[in-house]
């Protein structure tokens, strides 16, 4: 019998879903099984009577340099650091489970003790825990809460987060240009965001959207960062599509100290942190508060960063055009 046009199209695309889920769980297998084996390498070394305390440091970071001109930045110091820790708290490669991603070992890695561990394991794959849900997960106490109430977490189940971790495209050698999948409220705003920046006429560049940043103790992504090259500073922008928390304050400052840590040059001026809020009722734009030695410099911050008014024009045009669409369906 003869295909139709929509059923050609259907089963050509589940072949080409299918063969690429394929294609990256061999490689999340592949990724797993090397991080062990180099993370295995590394303690042995050791282990093998050195005894300056600073050793096990100074290694990784020569390691880091050679490794990241050979392969790229998927093995950094901070990269090799987690690899190490992969290792120490699973030393038995054949107890991996391969439905995990190397992103949510590493968050496993972190953990204090083996049974915590298995307890995240279990509800990752039984839940269908995407990687930031397992750090939800973590974050608000999930396993101590399954200690006093027989409580069954909530599944979030989300398929195409496996295929899109960026460290199998790192591990790989591939750019990890990927669209992320973030809410299509979300997605639009910062996408006339984006727009909006750019033709603001005040300095602005382009440097990246949904950034992911790590460090030794978390992962981070922001969602929209720009370089102003008439302030010599960059502006990062994090947006929220729920309440806004004290949480999401503080978080908000704690970008902009890491990111001038990390990213920002001696001649740079301090970052800008944006924090956008679209509730329901109500649409809040927050600048971050710039350090006490600042001020000075702050009034000239003003004259080349858009209106809280324009910005909140922008929020709620584009939350009320998402809620009409979404009538019509």
């Amino acid at each position: 019998m003869e295909l139709t046009q929509n059923n050609l199209f259907s089963a050509i695309k589940e072949i080409i879903i299918q063969s690429r889920l394929r294609v990256f769980r061999a490689a999340n297998s592949a990724l797993l099984e090397s991080y062990w084996q180099i993370g295995k390498l590394i303690v042995e070394d050791e282990l093998q009577g050195k005894s300056r305390a600073d050793y096990g440091k100074e290694t990784l970071k020569n390691l880091s340099k050679q490794l990241t001109l050979e392969f790229g930045k998927g093995f950094d110091y901070t990269n090799l650091t987690n690899i190490r820790k992969f290792y120490l708290a699973f030393p038995i490669v054949d107890a991996l489970r391969q439905q995990l991603s190397w992103t949510h070992y590493r968050l496993l890695s972190r953990l204090d003790s083996a049974e915590k561990r298995n307890f995240y394991i279990n509800e990752s794959i039984v839940s269908n825990w995407n990687s930031r849900e397992l750090q939800r997960q973590i974050n608000a106490l999930s396993f101590e809460r399954s200690l006093t109430k027989n409580e069954s977490v909530k599944p979030n189940p989300n398929i195409q987060d496996y295929i899109k971790d960026p460290y199998i495209f790192e591990f790989l050698g591939l750019n990890p240009n990927i669209k992320n999948t973030e809410r299509d409220l979300e997605s639009t705003i910062i996408e006339h965001l984006q727009k909006f920046l750019l033709e603001f006429g005040k300095g602005f560049a382009f440097v990246a959207r949904q950034q992911h940043i790590v460090t030794d103790t978390s992962d981070f992504f922001i969602d929209l960062v720009f370089y102003n090259y008439i302030l010599k500073c960059f502006f990062i922008i994090d947006l929220k599509t729920t309440n806004l928390s004290h949480q999401d304050i503080g978080q908000m400052d704690m970008y902009v100290r890491m990111y001038d840590d990390l990213k920002r040059n001696d001649d740079d001026n301090p970052t800008i942190g944006l924090l956008l809020c679209t509730e329901k009722d109500e649409t809040i734009v927050k600048y971050s508060v710039l350090n006490d030695k600042n001020h000075l410099f702050a009034s000239k911050y003003l004259l080349y960063l858009p209106k809280e008014k324009e910005l909140k024009a922008i929020i709620e045009q584009d939350r009320q055009r998402f809620e009409l669409d979404n009538l019509k369906l």
